[in-house]
């Protein structure tokens, strides 16, 4: 059982990483047990460090009072859609409970962490990225789901074949307009070539729209590799 264990540690291992360190506590809703999960961003985090060059490509469908979001990793950001090294969907609805969470970025931020839970980033804990301890929304139109049912997972639909994932190109990446409201009307090739530190800033800082901070990473990814 051990070497078992110990094979299952050594998924994605990174020297000097451990990922049990940012590994946080929860209760288990059914059985009151304490367990251990990865959050996402610490997923995120794990795989940079093993994937410098890999991406993250999230799509978004509105589906009636809820999102569907379908996240698949790359090992490089020039991989084809079609060669992923896992995908995942997730489907968050508006939450009465937790009334400041988009349900947009809850839905991606889940997909995100069951997709990397798949790409092997989190095995070996009890739980690693979005959970199921709370209510799924409804998905098939019958009502609201039983109390009882309540921490059971959720039902995810397939999006239809048309609604592939964007891949989004170094290329494409500079034609995507700067968020920066100094830079309003240009686009990030344009701040890139003026300004690099404020595609920095868009990276390490900027909260809105994921795909112009994926733009922007894959923009400062190509600087620093043509400056090595």
């Amino acid at each position: 059982m051990s070497t078992t264990q110990d094979l299952i540690r050594g998924i994605n291992a990174v020297e000097g990483f451990d990922p049990a360190t940012l590994a946080v506590d929860y209760t288990d809703l059914n059985t009151g047990e304490q367990r251990k999960r990865l959050p996402v961003m610490a997923q995120i985090a794990w795989f940079r460090l093993k994937h410098p060059d890999g991406r993250i490509a999230i799509s978004v469908q509105a589906v009636k009072d809820y999102f569907v979001a379908t996240a698949r990793v790359y090992v490089h950001y020039n991989d084809p859609p079609e060669n992923f090294l896992a995908e995942a969907s997730a489907a968050r609805g508006k939450s009465a409970e937790q009334p400041t969470i988009s349900p947009r970025e809850w839905a991606q931020t889940a997909a995100v962490g069951i997709a990397l839970r798949n790409a092997g980033f989190g095995l070996q804990f009890h739980a690693a990225g979005e959970g199921f301890d709370s209510p799924a929304v409804d998905e098939l139109g019958a009502g609201a789901p039983a109390a009882e049912e309540a921490s059971k997972p959720e039902i995810v639909p397939k999006l239809a074949p048309e609604a592939e994932p964007e891949v989004l190109t170094y290329e494409k990446a500079l034609l995507l307009p700067c968020p920066i409201t100094k830079y309003s009307g240009k686009t990030l090739g344009e701040v890139a070539r003026i300004d690099p530190k404020a595609l920095v800033w868009v990276v390490e800082k900027f909260t809105g729209d994921p795909k112009l901070k994926e733009g922007a990473r894959l923009i400062c990814d190509r600087a620093m590799q043509a400056a090595a």
